[in-house]
């Protein structure tokens, strides 16, 4: 799984160049608040496992009026690191490594 050039920005942490997207129009169970924000990132010049971080907050399009927030891209730093802290691998081909962000609201 690769993320489309389009729409997807470039972050650099520690060093190493990522691209990471959120999706524009929520998925029907965010669209109902019935599963989180999400934001994905990958490697920018050799794609291989993505990792889709959860934010605790829903989609800003949700259709209910649930609070939400914007991913900014330190949060996406923080995400970066700590999926590598455990263990996400963005080089390797493999299933997408999921993880939770229960506080997002760090910053470099």
């Amino acid at each position: 799984m690769t993320l489309a050039i389009k729409g997807s920005r470039r972050i650099a942490v520690d060093g190493v160049t990522y691209r990471w997207s959120v999706r524009r129009r929520p998925t029907y169970c965010q669209a109902n608040g019935w599963s989180p924000l999400t934001f994905v990132v990958e490697l920018a010049g050799q794609p291989g496992a993505v990792l889709v971080a959860a934010l605790p907050c829903a989609h800003p399009g949700n259709w209910i009026g649930l609070p939400s927030q914007p991913v900014l891209p330190g949060t996406v730093a923080v995400g970066v690191r700590r999926a590598l802290a455990a263990g996400w691998q963005p080089s390797r081909p493999g299933p997408a490594f999921e993880l939770l962000l229960r506080n997002s609201s760090h910053r470099r």
